[in-house]
């Protein structure tokens, strides 16, 4: 006891301690300083471990007194004392080495000292704080626990929607799975036809390109030889103001630029018809434009119904990553499920072999306690009829102690005569017994007196 693993507390924190903590009722009012030191009492350290025993195992206090006896025991009221105090101290010799303490003895009980019952309080106090840890980390845990078992429930709950979610989406209708065989062909016959007709539009495009080609450089021409014409025009006048020419030649240079104008005439009609069969070909285009516009529209749309089936692809894949996410989380939390199970089984089964080993010791307690009660009965039965039995013998004894009395009174009468008799007596035979002297006496004389003569 001179070195303690656990501290030693002051007088007045053990007294606060066990007036909160253990003690209740009257008990706490009562229970002060000076029940401690200088001189403990013993009634009131003995209150205070039975109540301790009380708090750690349900034992009552009442239940110290309760010891079985044996029926051959002579004069079983003479335990009754003893009892309390010897399951009190067989009890703390069973505890107190959970609290360090090795050394407990019977004097603890009977006579306590202020220090050794300080050290072992301030033991006890240290345990139950340990005790009062500890539950408050089994209760953190107990709640922890329930609410991992609430979490796995709603992420089962979770999983098992998702998968429905999953079924629904993947899965279609038997009632719509034609029309989703003919939006498939449908889609098939278009992305096919607007394949083809891509490369058409492509050709067409192609062509397009090569006319408005040729048709530029024949504008071209037309220009260039519009400015030639308009050069030449001012040519002419500048050599008409110029010079004189003799008629003959101003009417072959008439004929040849007639011919020339004809044949400008004749090149432009050309060009016109060209232009013409241009127009028409530029309106054909535009009519394919208009039908390459409807395709491109129809193209779109069957392009954001391909971007919408993808994004449904990718919802897919993602829900399906999402989904093989929440199985692996569900195989793991089923793993955990299982080792929860388990353990909550073998601590179910502990429990129930500890309910059904406690069902057994009530029941056993129960019996024992009711053949204690009948133990008790019997020997309050005795207990009467041996007072019953004391109250005759003590009767007895008074009118025996009456009979004595007045024995002795007639004892002490006949005694005082016997004694009166016996002094009568002492008297007579000691004058008796002068008288033998005095005889012997004058005998004697007489014998002396007559020897002479013989």
């Amino acid at each position: 006891m001179a070195e303690n693993t656990f501290p030693v507390y002051t007088v007045d924190a053990i007294v606060n301690f066990f007036r909160t903590e253990v003690l209740t009722g009257q008990e706490a009012k009562h229970f002060t300083k000076s029940d401690l030191t200088p001189h403990p009492k013993p009634e009131t350290v003995q209150t205070l471990y039975m109540r301790v025993l009380h708090l750690l195992y349900r034992f009552r206090p009442e239940c110290h007194s309760m010891v079985p006896l044996l029926e051959n025991i002579q004069f079983p009221v003479y335990h009754e004392g003893a009892t309390g105090i010897m399951s009190v101290y067989t009890r703390m010799r069973q505890f107190l080495p959970m609290c360090l303490v090795y050394d407990f003895s019977l004097n603890d009980l009977l006579a306590p000292k202020k220090q050794r019952t300080l050290t072992i309080l301030s033991a006890i106090v240290n345990f139950l704080h340990f005790r009062n840890q500890r539950m408050d980390v089994m209760l953190e845990k107990q709640a922890k626990f329930r609410a991992d078992v609430d979490k796995l429930q709603v992420y089962t709950q979770g999983n098992a929607e998702a998968e429905k979610k999953i079924e629904m989406l993947t899965t279609i209708p038997p009632e719509q799975q034609a029309e989703a065989d003919e939006l498939a062909a449908a889609l098939s016959e278009l992305q096919s036809t607007t394949m083809h007709e891509y490369q058409e539009v492509n050709a067409k495009n192609d062509s397009i390109a090569e006319w408005k080609t040729t048709i530029a450089e024949k504008t071209q021409k037309l220009a260039q030889m519009k400015v030639d014409i308009i050069s030449l025009k001012e040519d002419v006048g500048k050599l008409k103001s110029q010079i004189v020419e003799s008629p003959e030649e101003l009417k072959s240079q008439m004929e040849k630029m007639k011919e020339n104008v004809k044949n400008i005439k004749n090149s432009i009609e050309e060009t016109d018809e060209r232009v013409v069969e241009l127009q028409n070909m530029v309106q054909g285009v535009t009519h394919t434009d208009a039908e390459i516009q409807l395709m491109y529209g129809l193209l779109q749309d069957m392009e954001s119904s391909m971007n919408n089936s993808k994004q449904r692809q990718e919802e897919h894949q993602d829900l399906k990553a999402q989904y093989d996410k929440k199985q692996k989380e569900l195989k793991n939390l089923c793993i955990e499920e299982g080792q929860l199970k388990r353990a909550l089984g073998m601590k179910l089964d502990k429990e129930c072999k500890q309910n059904i080993s406690r069902q057994k010791k009530r029941e056993m307690k129960e019996q024992h306690y009711q053949d204690v009660l009948g133990q008790c009965n019997q020997i309050h039965q005795k207990r009467e009829e041996m007072a019953d039995k004391i109250q005759e013998i003590s009767n007895e004894t008074q009118q025996l102690k009456s009979k004595i009395k007045s024995l002795r009174d007639v004892c002490s009468k006949e005694t005082q005569k016997a004694q009166a008799l016996y002094d009568t007596l002492l008297d007579s035979m000691d004058e008796l017994h002068q008288r033998i002297e005095m005889r012997i006496t004058d005998l004697k004389l007489n014998v002396t007196k007559m020897s002479p003569n013989f």
